[in-house]
């Protein structure tokens, strides 16, 4: 039996550098003998299949396959398509009446406990707004991720020090669910 995954690179094909061309991530996940191969975007979102259930030495897996074929290390997530679901599902915000740009996930390697973020004062960034969810932060930024002061605000470094964190916008969210569908 397998299950259906979605692997998400952390910072590639961003401005020109870290480059991981779709075609050749694809053949890196066949090598690793993932099958149901499938890529979004440029990037970095890649789904499979797989027979392994541990979602971290699958990651783990796709890390050194990756920097044996590009030369660099790419922090990458792995997560069940019933766990992207169970996200889409969990969305405190209205995602239907907004735009895909104005709603965002951060994904976090791990559980990140609300006092981490204690420090950030959200009054200040109204109308923005976060919430936290099962390893995976929700932002909703009405003017885009790129003018969002409290996207810069949760990126402070030494704030989430230890987690590989990864966003993707509300519409790479839904499409991701969609290629897990088994």
């Amino acid at each position: 039996m397998t299950t259906q995954y979605v692997a998400l690179l952390r910072g590639i094909n961003v401005g020109g550098s870290r480059k991981v061309p779709m075609a050749q991530l694809r053949a890196v996940l066949g090598d690793l003998g993932h099958g149901d191969i499938a890529t979004y975007l440029q990037s970095g979102n890649a789904a499979f299949s797989s027979a392994d259930t541990d979602e971290h030495a699958l990651a783990a897996g796709i890390e050194a396959a990756v920097e044996k074929a590009f030369g660099f290390r790419v922090d990458t997530l792995v997560r069940s398509g019933a766990y992207l679901q169970a996200v889409a599902d969990a969305c405190p915000f209205p995602a239907a009446s907004l735009e895909g740009k104005q709603l965002h996930v951060t994904f976090f390697s791990e559980t990140v406990a609300s006092q981490r973020l204690a420090s950030i004062d959200t009054a200040a960034h109204l109308p923005e707004e976060f919430r936290l969810g099962d390893r995976a932060l929700y932002l909703y930024a009405p003017e885009g991720l790129g003018r969002s002061k409290l996207a810069a605000a949760l990126s402070r470094p030494g704030l989430l020090k230890g987690v590989v964190a990864t966003s993707r916008n509300w519409n790479t969210v839904v499409k991701l669910v969609e290629m897990t569908r088994a």
